[in-house]
């Protein structure tokens, strides 16, 4: 079965702001909050499989302490800004 949008984006939100460290907590469930909805199905994609990622890596690559891989840097570049903003 597949999984209903607003379910996916409720559990996107849900793991955004129970992440392994603080500081990603808020980075992300700030990010989420304020996108998640208006993203499109390839988007939300791409969000669920950056959750996947380790959270010391996610943290480096948001504030610039690490290169981004590729598939990630357009979104990590976005996180960044709405956490800056």
């Amino acid at each position: 079965m597949t999984e209903q949008r607003d379910t996916r984006i409720k559990r996107l939100k849900m793991r955004s702001m129970r992440r392994g460290i603080k500081e990603m907590d808020l980075i992300l469930s700030a990010y989420a909050d304020a996108n998640l909805a208006g993203m499109t199905t390839g988007e939300l994609d791409l969000y669920d499989a950056l959750l996947e990622e380790n959270d010391q890596d996610l943290y480096q690559w948001v504030t610039g302490q690490a290169a981004t891989p590729a598939r990630f840097g357009s979104l990590i570049g976005e996180i960044a800004q709405t956490f800056q903003n």
